[in-house]
C-alpha cells in the first residue's frame, strides 16, 4: 500500500467521527486519549505501515500493534472496523452488556486486537516478547507498541525499556502518545517525565521526536526507525493533543473519561466535518 496523505488524513478523521459517536451512544468511555493517537493509528493501518490482512487476523507474517492505552478503545476499534476486521456499526454497542466492543481492548472477542489492554504498564513488556518470540523465529515481522505517558511514571516499562535495549530489539517500534495529560492531571503535575527524550537515550534506545498529528512527519519516522541499521530499539515520541480535533476537548484534563452530551456531540461533529 503506498502512502496517499488523503486517504490517512481523510481515516484519522473517521476514526475520531466514529469514537466519538461510540462513546456518546454508550454514556462512558475515554474521548481525549482516543483522539489523541487517531493519526498515529491511520497512518499504521491506511498509510501501508502496517502489514495485516484483516481476512486472515492470525496471519504469522503479520505485524503486530499492542495499544498500552487499552481505555483509548474507541479509536482502536474504529481503525479495526475502517481496516475491515469487524462491523463498524456494531462498534455502537460499545460497552454494553453482550457487546464484543468493551470498554479496554479484548483480544478475545475483537479480531485484529492482539493484546487485552487497560491495566497500564503491561503493553511494553508483553510487545517485547512478542519482539524476541519473532526473533527467535526468524520472522521479519514488526513489533509496534502505542503507550500513553501516563504509564510512563509506572516501574514495568523502565524494565522493559532496559530489557529491549539488552537485547537488541531493533524490531521493536514504540510510540509514546505524548498529549501530556492523565486522568487527574497534566503529568508534569502527577509525576514529572522530563527530559523523557534524553532518558530514553541513556537506556540505549534510538529516539525521535515528532508531532503527533502530522501523518507525513509520522510516516516519515516510522520509515527513518525501519531503515535504521543500529541494533537498537526505535522510540518515537509523539507530541499530540488530548481530544485533538474537537476545540472544547483539545488540552482539557476534564475530557479523559467523560461522554460528550447530545449538544457536545453535535458540535464536536459539527467542527470535524
Amino acid at each position: 500500500m503506498n502512502f496517499d496523505l488523503k486517504e490517512v488524513e481523510d481515516k484519522a478523521k473517521a476514526i475520531r467521527v466514529n469514537s466519538l459517536k461510540m462513546v456518546h451512544a454508550a454514556k462512558s468511555g475515554h474521548p481525549g486519549g482516543s483522539l489523541s493517537i487517531a493519526d498515529i493509528l491511520s497512518v499504521l493501518y491506511f498509510g501501508g505501515q502496517l502489514k495485516y490482512d484483516a481476512k486472515n487476523p492470525e496471519l504469522d507474517s503479520r505485524d503486530v500493534l499492542v495499544v498500552s492505552k487499552g481505555h483509548s478503545s474507541p479509536a482502536v476499534y474504529s481503525a479495526l472496523a475502517l481496516a475491515g476486521f469487524c462491523d463498524i456499526n456494531e462498534t455502537m454497542s460499545f460497552r454494553q452488556i453482550g457487546s464484543m466492543f468493551q470498554g479496554h481492548i479484548d483480544r478475545m472477542r475483537v479480531p485484529g486486537v492482539e493484546m487485552s489492554t487497560g491495566s497500564l504498564g503491561h503493553g511494553l513488556s508483553n510487545a517485547l516478547g512478542m519482539a524476541l518470540a519473532a526473533k527467535l523465529d526468524n520472522n521479519p515481522k514488526t513489533v509496534f507498541a502505542i503507550l500513553s505517558d501516563g504509564e510512563m511514571q509506572e516501574g514495568s516499562n523502565w524494565e522493559a525499556i532496559m530489557a529491549a535495549a539488552h537485547f537488541k530489539m531493533s524490531n521493536m517500534i514504540v510510540f509514546l502518545d505524548r498529549n501530556r495529560i492523565q486522568l487527574d492531571g497534566w503529568t508534569e503535575e502527577t509525576m514529572g517525565l522530563n527530559p523523557i527524550r534524553e532518558k530514553l537515550e541513556a537506556f540505549n534506545w534510538e529516539v525521535q521526536e515528532i508531532n503527533g498529528h502530522d501523518a507525513n512527519a509520522i510516516n516519515d519516522a516510522i520509515n527513518t526507525a525501519k531503515k535504521s541499521n543500529s541494533e537498537k530499539p526505535q522510540f518515537i515520541i509523539a507530541n499530540t493533543i488530548k481530544g485533538k480535533g474537537v476545540s472544547f476537548m483539545e488540552d482539557q484534563v476534564a475530557w479523559h473519561g467523560v461522554a460528550p452530551k447530545d449538544e457536545d456531540l453535535e458540535k464536536a461533529l459539527a467542527e470535524l466535518s
